[in-house]
């Protein structure tokens, strides 16, 4: 699948008494850049309807980003869902391509109606992984 892609601008706010890019803000921008990515691809009434939640993150923080600096956050789903779930891998890369941040994050998705938990549609799914 041709990965989704959202560029991202650190601002004053992100940054650190390291002077870098604070952890919590990759955290963010992880989810900003899954959310955009739901919302480009899914059809009104699904996104009417659900809402994906966070269950899990696993992040490898590899190099920093500092104030000011660009990346491009790509993401993608490789495997198809088990049952409510879904991971997502993702990307962040600097200006020189190469990797800052990288994760593996796993999403349920919930019916916005009643909170509760739902199997991914095929539809949904299908979406996803073409």
């Amino acid at each position: 699948m041709t990965p989704f892609e959202l560029s991202i601008t650190a601002q004053p706010g992100d940054i650190d008494e390291l002077g870098h890019v604070n952890n919590a803000a990759w955290v963010r921008w992880i989810q900003d850049v899954a959310t955009a990515h739901w919302y480009a691809i899914a059809p009104a009434e699904y996104a009417d309807a659900h809402v994906w939640v966070v269950t899990r993150h696993e992040i490898d923080y590899l190099r920093a980003a500092l104030p000011g600096e660009t990346v491009t956050g790509r993401t993608w789903v490789a495997d198809p869902p088990k049952g409510a779930r879904f991971d997502r891998l993702m990307e962040f890369t600097g200006a020189d391509g190469k990797v800052k941040v990288r994760a593996r994050t796993t999403w349920a998705i919930l019916d916005k109606t009643t909170g509760r938990p739902l199997r991914v549609p095929p539809e949904v799914a299908a979406a996803f992984l073409a």
